[in-house]
């Protein structure tokens, strides 16, 4: 059931060998795309299932970032030169240059 999810995005697994803890096997995996995303567990499922939630997680922090990101982008692009400077505090504003014919 988990490989296929991962089949559906696009990601590979790379199953590592079985290594024994105790007696008990132990699996442990993680994605090639992604390999600070690994699992492991004492079977394939529960190792298939830390990775889908390891993914999950990643994919969520990044969807944030991402629309942080873009909020971040659209506050100073959105303002016009009346309103930059009518808020303007001494900071430079990143992005952004006020070129003057007066300089030549």
């Amino acid at each position: 059931m988990y490989k296929e999810q991962f089949e559906a995005l696009q990601l590979n697994v790379v199953e590592l060998p079985v290594e024994l803890e105790e007696g008990l096997p132990v699996y442990r995996g993680f994605i090639r795309e992604l390999p600070f995303l690994a699992g492991s567990g004492y079977s394939l499922q529960e190792m298939y299932r830390q990775l889908a939630e390891a993914y999950q997680l990643y994919w969520e922090q990044q969807q944030t970032q991402q629309e942080e990101k873009e909020a971040e982008e659209q506050t100073t692009s959105l303002l016009s030169y009346e309103d930059i400077l009518k808020y303007y505090d001494g900071e430079t504003v990143d992005g952004f240059a006020i070129s003057t014919d007066e300089e030549e």
